[in-house]
Formats: C-alpha cells, structure tokens, sequence
C-alpha cells in the first residue's frame, strides 16, 4: 500500500507544478528574442548582440640588476690609483657615516706609507647576488711592497643596492683578510747605511763620520789666550788665521754671539783635545752624520742630504725610508740617491687592537749600499777651489779627450755640511748661503749663463772659414774703429787701452788667423755683417749650435742650464753676435766641452763626473766610458788654422797674442783664448778657454775654461788663473804668482799698478735657485 507523502514532499510536488506551469512562458520569451535579432541581422529591425572585444598580450617590464662586479671594480680601480675620494664616493650610506672622508683617506694612506707600497693589483674572481639588495664580490689582491715583497690575498667585499645602485659595505678586510676585527699593520724597517762619494783615486769626499761642529764666542776669548786659540784653529781647520781673524773682528767687541768656523772630524780634535779644551771662547760641538770633508770638496757637484720634507714624506716612506733618514737633494747626492741610499728591507707585521703581534706578512733582508765614484781628483779639485778663492765666477776642468770632469768649482762655494740639523753649526750657517747676494749654492759652472765675448770668435772663426768667403790668407784693417754699419761707430778694445794708457796702438793690417790672435773686434764686426748681407743670416748662431751651443751637455748628476744662442734679425745683432755679445747666453761648461773638441781634432764628448759605482764586494754596475755626442762640423784643415790660432794666442809675439806675456816661462804647450764680456752691471766677465796637447802617455790633456765675474779682462785675471789650473794638473803646485799676489793666494797690499782687486757685482742674468 503507497506509503503516504510528507508535508516536506507535498511542498516539493508543489513548486514542480507551478515551474511547469511558468516555463512555457519561458520559452515563448526566448524565442521572441531570437526572432528580433535575425530580423535585425538581415536589416529588418531584428536586434544583433555584438561580440565581447578580445584583449592584448599583456605587457611585463623587468628591472635588472646593476652589474655587481663592475661597482667592485670601480672601487678597486680606484685604489690603485689613490683615488680616495672616489673610493669613499662608493660607499653605503652607513659605511659614510661610521668614517669621514678624511679619516678614510687617513686611513688607506696609513696602509700604503706603512706598508712601503709601491703599486697595487687585483684580479675578480667571482660574484654573487644574494638578493635584489644585496651582493658579494670575492677577488685577490695583491700589495707591491717596497720592503718586503708582494703580499696576495682573496678577501670578500659585500655590496648593498641603494637608490639602484651597489654600494660597498666597508670594513678592514677589503684591505687584507688579516685586518679584520680592528687589526692594524706595522713594519719594522731595516736601513742600510748610506754609501760614501769617493775621487777617482778612493779618497773620501763624503762619509758617515763623527764630527766636531768648531765656533767661537768672541766675548769670552781671554786676551792672554788669543794667539794660542788661533794657532790652534788654524792647525785644526786649515783655515787662514786672517780669516778667522776678519771674521772675528765683525763681531761687536765682548760680545757673546756665536761664530759658527767649520767642521771637523772628531778624531782630529781628539788629538789635541788637552789644549783645545783649556782655551776660552772655543766651543766643541759634537754630533754624528754624513760628513762633507774639508768644508765641501766640490760641493756643487757631489750636493748634499737633508731631512724628508712634509710634503716629501708619503713618497719617501711608500718607497722603504724611515721618516727621520737623509736624502739627496742636489748634485750626486740626488742623482746616485738610488744606488747610495741600498736596498732597504723590513718585516710587515699584523697587529690586534691591543697592540699584541698577531702574524708577520713577510720579511725582507737590506742589502748593502753601493759607493759612487767620482771623475775628480780630490788634490787637484781642491787646488781649483782655492784658485779662484776671492772670486766670483767659475771653472771647468776636462780631459781633452774622453769628458771627463777633472774639477768643476763654481766661487763662492757652500758647506753641505749646513743641511744637517745636529750640527750646531747648522742654523747660523743656512742663513749665511741663503741670504748671500752671491748665491753661494748657484752652481755657476753649469747653471751660470754668461755672453760669451771673444772667445765665441772661435765659432765665428769656424763659420767664415766654412762659409767659403774666407781663407787663413784674408786679410783686413784693423783699426781703432768699426764704420761699416750705417750710423754706428763701434770701438776696438786697442782704443779703450789708448784712453787709458795714451800708447797702444791698433793692430792693423791681420790675416785672418792673427784677427784672432789679436782679438781685433772690427775683423771679427766685418765677418758677422759680410756673412748677414750674402744671406748666410744664421751661419754663425748654426755653428755655434753645432759646437753644442744652446742645449743641454747631457751631464749626469749636476743640474745645468742650456742657455741660448739667437738667430740674428738686424746687421747690428750679425755683429754683435759675431763677438759673443748681444742676446746670447752661455755655461762655462759648454765652453769646456767644445773647447775640448777643438784641441782633440772635433770630437764633442759628453762631460762625466761618475767614474763607477760599485758595491762594497763584486762588479761596478757603472762603469765611465766616452761618450761622444757629435762632431764639430769644421774640415781638418780649418781645424788646424783654429788650432794654430789658439797656440798664438799664448804664444805669439808678432803680432803680440791677448795672453802670451801670461804664459811666459811655462814649459807646458797650451792653446786658448781671452775673452772679454760686457755684462751688463760693472766690470765685464774676464774669460779664458783653453787646453794642453802635450799628448804624455800617462797624462792625459786637458780642457779648462776660467770665468771671473766683473773682474775685467780676460787676459788680466782669468788668463792668469788658467795658467794656475794648468801647473796644478801638471806640477802638482801652484807656479806663477798672480799679478794681484804677493803670496800664493795672499793679496798684494797695495794693488799693483795695472790691477784692481776685483769686488764684483751680481753677474745679469743668473738662473733661479734650483
């Protein structure tokens, strides 16, 4: 029997019946739809639907990641070229704010002075990007040390992005490994000592010595005493008691100033240490340095050490030295700095934040410093000095043929010994070189830049006979006076000698070679002005460039100047030049150089002062040789009229050569030339050049120019001093007094008739202080 339906099935049935009933007006609604839209698709008034439009690809942006390794490359880049400021540039916002940039400048300079590094290197070996933000680069780096070797190391730099760009997290291990967590560096530096200057011979010019700084305190020398104090003074020094009294007398009387003399070295005053040390007013002071003998042998040659300056330092100290070493800071001393100072060594340590050693880097054993050997004779460089004592000016003494420096002595000399700050000595005695109107530390030999006056009549001479104008067998007047140029009279030195003495005579009728033995201006005058109107403008100025004129000797270690040789614009600079006057400008040490090539047959050498350098055991790693630079272009015909010429000069007596009655009695074949150069400020420069050709087989000749500033003639004071140079090579001693001299190297009192002694005035123009 059907079971009986539930009130929830009746309500079910129920709805069932009333949808049934609805959809069938469901239906007919659709299909009135339907009929609308195929009406209005075939232009009836059917409605259409229109589809649903399709949508685009979708378009992705992607933002890349800044190239970690080339910002670690940046940074390192910039360390190797001591780019701090770049370096610092390149550091996250928080690095920047833990280190000022001067502090971080501070600081990597601290790591390059202490570790004496010389270069720096790195290589990338990868990199990591962790996140979007942040990064890792490890690379190797590698410190150059100039003690102790190259030091490698991989280390890690991490890099955090900030406004799209990597930035280096900083910290001590970018350095090396090692300095993380606070760890410092420290080099323990081993200096070997300095290498000594010696002569040719092996005599000591300079060395590391004990030393005795000698002065007085003229207001308590007891009167009693005074005799005994300069005996004394003189034994120990060598110097003149006339010195040391002209000296002492400048001082106010009583007063208790001190006067700085010399120094000495100690064992010398040990030896008499009893005596010296019970006279009144003498003051001993003793200290330990390089040692400059006598007061400076060649002092502008061999230069001197000083301590590091300032600004000196960071290089000094990147290159091994201690801050409190000496270096060379002129002449030899700075030129051979490299082979003198050794080869320093060192140990480079790590150090904690306690200052405890945490590991040694590397260690490097110094090797002994090498010794320079120098061209010069210590006796005869000496007996040069003193050859010129009382002067300004200068000389240069060569092998005629080889260029080797013999002597160079420029007056007044300096005592290198000043430039050490331990001797007492040493504040009085910087003052007195700085503050000299002469300029004592001017190397007048090779930075003194001069006219040359008549001694260029040995380039014009060269020139004319080249030129193909003129023959040894031309001849001209020679008169008082120069008519040629329109408008101008120019004098011969044979009238300025008739002003004077009311009997020199001019020279007259002269073939070419006697021009130059009589030095007549007017032959000389009337070659420049023929030689400017054929068109041969710079005949003169191109020789005189080809005697090595106007450019640089090449000379190692001695600073120099090149002076200049003009092109003639006007027939009155072709004769003015063609004397040595006018705009042109010379070095004794050019004229010692192409002097030496006229007396060898026309062979220019390059002037030396290094004989060797040589370590304290084993081979010179420098050893002199010749070194030929050019050749005068003079035929060996033109040559030998020079030559013969320059023999005149000295020995000639018909006609009279400028200096024959100064070469009168020595036995000693010399050829030369005066000259005589306006300055331009009081006396003219008194010239001479010259050389021997004795042609001995264990002596060799030699080449020497004489420069007396604002002296006068040439034959009257440097004439007389190149004779002196001469019997010092030769004789070993001084022969032939000077007219002005009553005494080798004493001062007639009065002054002969004739003579002045000179007082020159400042030489126009000299070259700045180097």
């Amino acid at each position: 029997m059907p079971r009986p339906a539930s009130p929830a099935e009746v309500g079910l049935h129920r709805d069932c019946d009333h949808f049934m009933k609805n959809r069938y007006w469901l239906l007919a609604l659709v299909l009135v739809l339907l009929s609308s839209c195929a009406r209005a698709s075939t232009g009836s008034n059917t409605p259409t639907i229109e589809p649903t439009p399709t949508l685009g690809e979708p378009s992705v942006g992607v933002t890349s990641v800044p190239d970690v390794k080339a910002a670690a490359r940046a940074y390192l880049e910039a360390w190797v070229k001591d780019d701090y400021d770049s370096m610092y540039g390149l550091l996250t916002t928080i690095s920047q704010g833990a280190m000022s940039a001067e502090d971080f400048a501070k600081h990597y300079r601290g790591v390059a002075t202490e570790a004496a590094l010389s270069a720096i290197e790195y290589e990338i070996l990868s990199s990591l990007v962790l996140n979007p933000e942040r990064a890792q680069v490890n690379y190797r780096v590698t410190l150059h040390s100039s003690l102790v070797g190259d030091i490698s190391r991989s280390t890690v730099m991490n890099l955090t992005r900030e406004k799209g760009q990597w930035r280096v997290e900083w910290d001590d291990s970018l350095v090396l490994p090692e300095l993380a967590g606070g760890n410092y560096l420290a080099m323990e530096r081993y200096v070997p000592s300095r290498g000594n200057i010696y002569d040719r011979e092996g005599h000591a010019l300079v060395a590391q010595n004990e030393v005795t700084a000698i002065g007085l305190i003229p207001g308590q020398i007891i009167p009693e005493q005074e005799e005994s104090l300069f005996d004394e003074l003189v034994r120990l020094t060598g110097l003149r008691a006339e010195t040391i009294r002209e000296r002492y007398a400048a001082f106010p009387p009583g007063s208790d100033w001190y006067l700085p003399l010399v120094e000495v070295p100690s064992s010398e005053v040990a030896r008499r240490y009893d005596i010296l040390s019970g006279l009144s007013g003498l003051r001993l002071s003793l200290y330990k340095a390089r040692y400059y003998y006598d007061g400076g042998i060649a002092p502008h040659v061999i230069g001197y050490v000083s301590t590091i300056q300032a600004e000196e330092e960071e290089a000094y100290l990147r290159k091994g030295y201690r801050r409190d070493e000496r270096v060379g800071q002129s002449g030899l001393e700075q030129w051979g700095e490299e082979y003198l100072s050794g080869k320093r060594g060192g140990a480079l340590y790590v150090f904690n934040s306690q200052g405890q050693p945490v590991t040694r880097l590397g260690e490097v054993q110094p090797q002994p410093a090498n010794a320079v050997y120098t061209t010069l004779s210590r006796d005869f460089q000496v007996g040069v000095q003193q050859a010129l004592t009382g002067f300004r000016g200068a000389i240069v003494v060569m092998e005629r043929d080889t260029g080797r420096v013999l002597a160079m002595v420029s007056s007044p000399k300096f005592d290198p010994n000043a430039f050490e700050p331990s001797n007492f000595n040493s504040y009085t005695l910087l003052n007195e070189i700085f503050n000299d109107p002469a300029r004592p530390y001017l190397n007048r030999a090779s930075q003194g830049l001069y006219p040359l006056g008549s001694v260029f009549k040995l380039v014009t001479l060269a020139a004319a006979l080249e030129s193909g104008r003129y023959t040894p067998q031309t001849t001209y007047q020679c008169g008082y006076f120069f008519e040629e140029l329109v408008g101008v009279t120019l004098n011969d030195w044979t009238y300025d000698h008739f002003l004077q003495d009311g009997e020199t005579i001019p020279s007259g009728l002269l073939t070419l070679p006697e021009g130059l033995i009589r030095s007549c201006n007017p032959f000389f005058w009337h070659i420049g002005l023929d030689l400017y109107n054929a068109g041969m403008t710079t005949s003169i100025s191109d020789m005189a460039r080809n005697f090595g004129l106007g450019k640089l000797t090449g000379i190692e270690g001695v600073e120099e100047e090149s002076g200049q040789v003009p092109d003639p614009a006007s027939q009155l600079d072709a004769t003015n030049l063609a004397i040595g006057q006018g705009a042109l400008l010379v070095t004794p040490l050019q004229v010692a150089t192409f002097t030496a090539a006229l007396g060898n047959g026309g062979t220019l050498y390059q002037p030396q002062v290094v004989e060797k350098v040589a370590p304290p055991d084993g081979d010179p790693v420098v050893t002199f040789e010749p070194k030929e630079t050019g050749k005068l272009p003079v035929s060996a015909e033109n040559l030998a009229v020079i030559q013969d010429a320059m023999h005149g000069v000295v020995a000639s007596t018909k006609p009279f050569g400028t200096a024959w009655h100064r070469f009168t009695g020595l036995d000693i074949l010399v050829a030369g030339k005066t000259g005589t150069a306006t300055s331009g400020s009081g006396e003219p420069h008194a010239w001479f050049a010259g050389y021997t050709f004795e042609n001995r087989p264990n002596q060799p000749d030699i080449a020497a120019v004489v420069i007396v500033e604002n002296a006068g003639e040439g034959s009257d004071y440097a004439a007389p001093i190149f004779r002196r140079v001469v019997e010092l090579y030769f004789y070993g001693l001084p022969g032939k007094l000077y007219p002005w001299e009553s005494g080798y190297y004493i001062t007639q009192t009065p002054t002969p008739e004739g003579f002045e002694t000179p007082t020159p005035e400042p030489a126009l123009p000299l070259p700045p202080m180097p």
